[in-house]
């Protein structure tokens, strides 16, 4: 069932075409049963796939950020036409700027803010690693999120306000971050080597290109759990990369 839900996020195979394609597939393996479409459908989305990715002894750095994923493959022209509203997950990312692979991820409704997810996918990264850097753009700027990395041990790299007051207000951590940007943010974004943030917008790319910019589900918890399969499916990708390598 983990094959055929892989098979269905990666190829977009609809359920009916699953069930042919394992009926062909038994022709070829002794005593495998074919189960019927909603089988298929009522398993694979009950499955608990867990996003496996890399397991080191070392620090790592990290960089977050979200982006937006359809809720439905409809054009333009039919939302246009027909008023069919918009809709979009919030997909949260925590990536490995080293590996390139999704260390910890949330999925929210489209109206959810980037700062409220930050707590999570840290807490969802630090429980596999250490995380020695965190990279993220001003949507996570907040004395509260970092104090948190603070107590974390956590070094932010995160791009502050350019109006930002260079006053602690509760947060040494932020008021060191405003006078060294504000300062200098060239020499800052040199010494943090800010432009591996990107790593985060790498690997949305690559999940979209990959796996389409839109969910087939229709259910917020199925949603969820497909965008899961996808984003472990990009790790295992990239395993299968650096192998190679």
């Amino acid at each position: 069932m983990t094959l055929l839900a892989y098979i269905h996020v990666l190829f977009h195979l609809p359920f009916r075409q699953e069930e042919g394609f394992v009926r062909a597939l038994s022709k070829y393996v002794h005593n495998l049963k074919v189960p019927d479409f909603r089988t298929i459908w009522w398993r694979t989305n009950r499955l608990d796939i867990n996003l496996e990715s890399i397991d080191t002894d070392q620090p790592i750095v990290v960089a977050i950020d979200s982006t937006g994923i359809k809720v439905s493959n409809y054009g333009d022209w039919i939302r246009k036409k027909w008023k069919v509203k918009r809709g979009f997950l919030k997909v949260h990312l925590a990536v490995d700027v080293n590996s390139k692979e999704a260390v910890s991820m949330t999925v929210t409704e489209e109206d959810v803010s980037d700062g409220s997810q930050a707590k999570d996918l840290v807490n969802g990264a630090v429980s596999k690693n250490n995380i020695e850097r965190l990279y993220g753009d001003g949507a996570y700027d907040s004395r509260g999120i970092f104090n948190f990395l603070a107590e974390k041990g956590i070094d932010p790299a995160i791009k502050v306000r350019r109006n930002s007051s260079m006053r602690a207000k509760g947060s040494q951590a932020r008021k060191a971050a405003v006078i060294a940007q504000l300062d200098d943010f060239d020499k800052w974004k040199n010494e943090k080597g800010y432009g591996k943030r990107w790593a985060v917008e790498g690997a949305y790319s690559s999940i979209k290109r990959t796996f389409g910019e839109y969910v087939s589900a229709r259910k917020f918890v199925n949603m969820t759990r497909e965008m899961v399969i996808k984003v472990s499916l990009y790790n295992m990708f990239m395993r299968m990369t650096h192998d190679e390598v």
